[in-house]
């Protein structure tokens, strides 16, 4: 283990051995992640398969952004409906249908993942159903289907909005009569499978314009979950970038590497147009170029960042309310026509286009909240 590090080689090492506590210890300290006494316990070697697995699909998120999104999930997850994933490429949808999984009562029945557009379209029916040998011209033996494989857990289609039409009507059967039929297969094998969908394209549009069936959307949007990018949970960046940062560091043989309070804000303040993977693909490539103990403003492309968050920051502070709230825009407004008409709440009620006891009950609120509201106009009437 220690001729692996000495060459920045990191896999994880499951140690077996005699019940002896002395050589269990001396195995960590080599480099082990764990120790199992012989005879090997076959449920002890899945367990820790399964958690060095999920290592790199941990939910990571203290932003308020995610708070409302991680309630909805605890809710849906304890269910077998549907789930249909929507949000920017990069935002962590698997990682999030992954999470789905782990709180559900399919936790111990397989997770697997299909990406519907890694493959033509003439291979994804037998990914997807499986094949009997001699099925078609190459088929040697038969082949278990992703549905079949994942029979008691959960099936991840991402990207579903990258299937062919005519290939989307053979799913929705399966997913309909909850059975698939191998191709070249004479019986029906049935499923018990939860499916999660998740897309970057808007479905609604897509079955618009044709490209999307429309039963199959219905049938995958039982719970639609929509993951905000990461400019909109800019909390979570820092936490990801700890995060990444002990990963590759870890997985390059490298020591625990922190990132500096400068770096961190030049991170906070990046733009991260490809969301979550690009801020790993950052950390990546700085855990690999730092030279210290600690990552350092040098270390990122600091250029490539900044520059595209000034670059929109120019484009939105030509409007000075951006990043103000809706009420707050909205109280500036009314008090700032008040001003115009002199106080004059009749007026000031035609311009804006409300009811004047509409008007008064805003102000009124407004004036219970410390703000300064323009007294009426002599002869006007005076309530507040």
């Amino acid at each position: 283990m220690n001729g692996l590090a000495s060459q920045r080689i990191h896999v994880p090492v499951l140690a077996c051995g005699p019940a002896n506590a002395a050589l269990a210890a001396e195995a960590i300290s080599d480099g082990a992640e764990d120790y199992l006494p012989l005879p090997p316990d076959a449920d002890l070697i899945a367990s820790f398969l399964q958690e060095v697995a999920h290592e790199s699909h941990k939910l990571i998120s203290i932003d308020p952004a995610m708070s409302q999104l991680l309630s909805l999930v605890q809710k849906v997850a304890v269910s077998d409906a549907s789930v249909l994933v929507c949000g920017e490429s990069g935002t962590g949808k698997e990682v999030l249908a992954r999470y789905i999984h782990k709180k559900s009562h399919r936790n111990k029945g397989p997770f697997l993942a299909f990406n519907c557009a890694a493959l033509p379209d003439t291979l994804i029916e037998s990914e997807l159903f499986g094949h009997e040998k001699g099925a078609f011209s190459g088929a040697l033996s038969r082949r278990v289907g992703r549905f079949e494989a994942a029979n008691g857990g959960t099936l991840l289609l991402d990207e579903i909005s990258e299937m062919d039409v005519r290939m989307q009507a053979k799913l929705l059967r399966a997913i309909q009569e909850r059975e698939v039929d191998r191709l070249g297969g004479n019986a029906s094998i049935p499923l018990d499978v939860r499916i999660i969908a998740t897309s970057n394209r808007d479905l609604k549009s897509e079955v618009k314009y044709g490209r999307f069936r429309e039963d199959l959307y219905f049938r995958l949007n039982v719970v639609s979950l929509t993951v905000p990018p990461l400019r909109s949970r800019r909390l979570d960046i820092v936490p990801l970038a700890k995060h990444f940062s002990k990963k590759y560091c870890k997985l390059n043989g490298l020591p625990t590497r922190a990132i500096s309070d400068k770096a961190n804000e030049i991170l906070t303040n990046g733009i991260w147009k490809g969301n979550v993977r690009e801020l790993e693909n950052a950390v990546h490539r700085a855990v690999l170029l730092s030279s210290c103990d600690v990552i350092n403003v040098e270390d990122f492309n600091v250029a490539e960042v900044s520059s595209s968050r000034g670059t929109e920051k120019a484009a939105v502070n030509s409007n000075p309310w951006v990043g103000s709230s809706v009420d707050d825009v909205e109280q500036a407004l009314i008090l700032d026509t008040l001003t115009y008409t002199d106080g004059n709440r009749t007026h000031a009620a035609s311009i804006l286009g409300i009811s004047i006891r509409a008007l008064r009950n805003k102000l009124r609120n407004y004036a219970s909240k410390g703000a300064s509201v323009p007294r009426p106009s002599l002869g006007l009437a005076t309530e507040q």
